[in-house]
C-alpha cells in the first residue's frame, strides 16, 4: 500500500473484538422421579444460568438449568412432577482469534442464542427413569487489548469545530411552504 507523502501510518493498541466462537449441542439428561414413570405428560427446562471463562484458545460457558417433569404414575392413576438442576460445561471454540491480541487483557462473554430447550422426552428402557434429550446453543467474544494501524494525516486535519452554527439565527421561512395536513397523516 502506497501512502500519500502528507499521511502517515501509526500503530495504536484498542480494545476489540479479538475472538468469535459459536457452538450448538445436543445432550442427553437423565432424571429417576420418586415413582416409576407410565407416561410423560411434559418436559420443560427453566433457569438456565451460565458464566462464561476463558479456556486456552476458546470459552468454557459453565451452567446450570433446572428440569421439571410432569409425569404420571401408578398405571396412570396419579401424576406428579420431578425436578433436578443439572450442571453443565461447554467449551467453544473460537472460529476467529486475532493472534496478536495481548492475553493477560482478554475478557469473554457468552450469550445463549438458543436456550437449552427439551427436544424429546421418553421412559428409559429400565422403566425408573425419564430420558431428556436437550439442545442449547451459545455465541461467545473474546475483547482484549490489540495493536491496529490507522491512517494518520501529518498536516493534521480540517477542523469543523471552527465553523460554529448559531441554531438561534436559523431562517423560520424554511417551514413555510410545509402542508400541515401532510405532516398529520404521516404521524397518523
Amino acid at each position: 500500500m502506497s501512502l500519500d507523502k502528507d499521511l502517515q501510518c501509526r500503530e495504536i493498541y484498542t480494545k476489540a473484538v479479538c475472538g468469535k466462537g459459536r457452538k450448538f449441542s445436543q445432550v442427553t439428561n437423565t432424571v429417576t422421579p420418586p415413582h416409576a414413570p407410565t407416561s410423560i405428560l411434559g418436559a420443560w427446562i427453566i433457569n438456565n444460568q451460565y458464566d462464561a471463562v476463558k479456556s486456552g484458545d476458546g470459552v468454557e460457558v459453565v451452567g446450570t438449568y433446572d428440569i421439571n417433569i410432569w409425569y404420571s404414575y401408578d398405571k396412570n392413576t396419579k401424576t406428579d412432577v420431578a425436578k433436578e438442576t443439572v450442571s453443565y460445561s461447554e467449551l467453544v471454540g473460537l472460529s476467529y482469534l486475532d493472534k496478536k491480541h495481548r492475553p493477560s487483557s482478554a475478557e469473554v462473554s457468552a450469550v445463549a442464542t438458543q436456550e437449552p430447550n427439551c427436544v424429546e422426552a421418553g421412559i428409559s428402557s429400565r422403566g425408573d427413569s425419564v430420558v431428556i434429550r436437550v439442545e442449547r446453543e451459545f455465541k461467545v467474544e473474546m475483547i482484549a487489548e490489540t495493536k491496529v494501524c490507522v491512517v494518520v494525516c501529518a498536516n493534521g486535519c480540517d477542523d469543523d469545530d471552527d465553523k460554529q452554527v448559531d441554531f438561534d439565527q436559523a431562517d423560520d421561512g424554511d417551514f413555510e411552504d410545509l402542508d400541515p395536513d401532510l405532516l398529520d397523516d404521516e404521524l397518523n
